[in-house]
């Protein structure tokens, strides 16, 4: 399910849970758990394998897994996010491949952000569901001002144009993406790390307070909108229409 390599003092967080990385309770709680087990690191930096750092939500399990499933699963992307968001040591999302909603919310956690190929974007309003507080003010961080475009349209972006929108900040050949992910973290890593804990801290303040304020509420709404009938209804009809392409379906 996920991999951990130590290279040179940096770990390195593989993804490793079917096809194209569909995020489940299972997979969310392990991935935060290991972020947050690897304190000790000089820095991480979190990738998938082949061609998906992560697809996103694996929808067939909330389809199946009802109003409890939903409920722990909207607390489980929040739990993941944040661990990566608040990690004191440098974090870098080395993008091998597709990061789309939840894939995309995780690498944009990262304080770096360096991607290869693929299409990256966060796609909830187009599956029908609303966005919980953490991820949504995660998105909002990473990429200012642009963030309401992308979240309303639900586009899905190439390398390039992630770039120039601030939501990656460097585009890397794929044979070249992990060891300049290695390499970011490991400069990064050379700031004391009390100065860069703090550092960090500040930068985040803002985003952090407007998490603890609406969370709770925010979280409540998602869960019941993501049991509405109409919502459970355009689930299915995106389950169906990526199946017919011949696609593993993940929001």
């Amino acid at each position: 399910m996920i991999r951990v390599d130590h290279e040179d003092g940096v770990a390195v967080v593989r993804l490793e849970h079917g096809k194209v990385n569909a995020l489940d309770v299972e997979l969310l709680r392990t991935a935060a758990a290991t972020v947050r087990d690897l304190s000790s690191a000089d820095a991480i930096v979190i990738t998938g394998r082949d061609s998906a750092f992560s697809a996103g939500v694996d929808l067939r399990r909330v389809l199946d897994g009802g109003p409890e499933y939903a409920a722990e699963l909207v607390d489980a992307i929040s739990d993941a996010a944040l661990a990566l968001f608040d990690h004191p040591r440098p974090t870098v999302a080395a993008i091998n491949g597709h990061a789309i909603a939840g894939g995309c919310v995780l690498a944009a956690a990262c304080d770096v952000r360096l991607m290869s190929g693929g299409s990256i974007g966060v796609t909830e309003v187009r599956v029908g569901v609303l966005f919980p507080t953490a991820p949504l003010e995660v998105v909002r961080h990473a990429c200012g001002a642009a963030a309401d475009e992308l979240v309303l349209s639900g586009r899905l972006l190439d390398a390039d144009a992630a770039q120039r929108c601030g939501l990656v900040h460097e585009v890397v050949a794929p044979d070249a993406l992990l060891g300049t992910a290695v390499r970011r973290a490991r400069d990064l890593s050379r700031v004391p790390a009390s100065v860069y804990a703090a550092t960090k801290q500040q930068l985040h303040r803002d985003t952090r307070r407007r998490i603890t304020e609406n969370r709770d509420v925010d979280n409540a709404r998602v869960v019941a909108a993501w049991q509405d009938p109409q919502t459970l209804v355009t689930m299915r009809s995106f389950l169906e229409r990526v199946t017919r392409a011949g696609t593993r379906a993940a929001s």
